[in-house]
């Protein structure tokens, strides 16, 4: 199969996996880069003779939000190193995307990943790292699922632990299900949770209906009327968190933001990240 020939996915929420793929290519060419992703480009090179006039709508965006993208791929990358520090040596990615990390971080022997997202998102990514040569450092684990599922029998059958502390990964993903569905995958990784498990969610104090998001939303649906539904976990969720078996703490985008040397580009008290550990 020729890189033309890949199935590249130009349309839907697996889209938006590309677009992640190109920050975090520009960001590794960065002498002040915040990471180092050396996989990224395939996907973009693979991907680009296939998006044609397509490219010019989702170019702008890319520029819009790529200094909150990339600051968000080094904080998970934080998230991960703590969380390995601390023992947790099973990672599950929801809406895994094009992930690099099970081929890319430096991380214990022993730590595990499992990549969840949609078919089409791995009919092209797997293709594209297989030619080119590129190999996992750790186990890792592929599940072509849909979020909106039962996925958790397929994640048991691929060897998952309910009885080991898990890091739950999501860098974005549960903003575009409809909220019974996104509150349905944090009931189902509850219940996989063991002690100690953690899940870091990403609290965005923003109008999803407009501006720049808006315009996102609309080339991800390929809708031009404003969604009516309500997507995402909502801001009451750290309240359901502790009603759930979890602890959470608090920190401001501002904060990560500076702890990493960027510029605060989400702004707002309310923006920023819950850590949830789960007792």
């Amino acid at each position: 199969m020729t890189e033309a020939a890949a199935p590249v996915p130009i349309a839907g929420v697996a889209m938006t996996a590309i677009g992640i793929a190109v920050v975090r290519v520009r960001e590794t060419e960065r002498d002040d880069r915040l990471y180092s992703d050396p996989f990224a480009h395939l996907f973009v090179d693979a991907a680009m003779p296939s998006f044609g006039a397509r490219w010019d709508e989702l170019s702008p965006l890319l520029d819009m939000f790529y200094e909150a993208r990339t600051v968000a791929v080094r904080l998970v990358d934080d998230h991960v190193e703590a969380a390995v520090r601390e023992g947790v040596r099973q990672i599950v990615i929801l809406g895994a995307g094009l992930d690099t990390r099970a081929f890319r971080m430096d991380l214990p022997a022993d730590t595990r990943f499992f990549e969840l997202d949609l078919p089409e998102t791995f009919a092209f990514k797997e293709p594209v790292l297989t030619r080119g040569g590129v190999t996992p450092r750790y186990e890792r684990r592929v599940l072509p699922v849909d979020l909106r599922g039962d996925w958790a029998e397929a994640l048991l059958a691929q060897g998952f632990r309910a009885d080991e502390p898990t890091l739950w990964v999501d860098e974005g993903v549960l903003g575009y299900l409809l909220r019974p569905d996104a509150r349905q995958v944090l009931a189902t990784l509850t219940e996989l949770s063991a002690p100690r498990s953690r899940f870091d969610i990403g609290n965005f104090a923003v109008d999803p209906n407009s501006g720049a998001y808006l315009v996102l939303r609309r080339l991800v649906s390929g809708a031009d009327e404003v969604p009516r539904e309500v997507a995402g976990l909502g801001s009451d969720i750290e309240q359901w968190l502790h009603e759930h078996g979890w602890d959470t703490t608090f920190q401001t985008w501002a904060e990560q933001a500076a702890s990493v040397g960027r510029p605060d580009t989400n702004g707002g008290p309310e923006t920023g990240n819950i850590v949830a550990i789960r007792r």
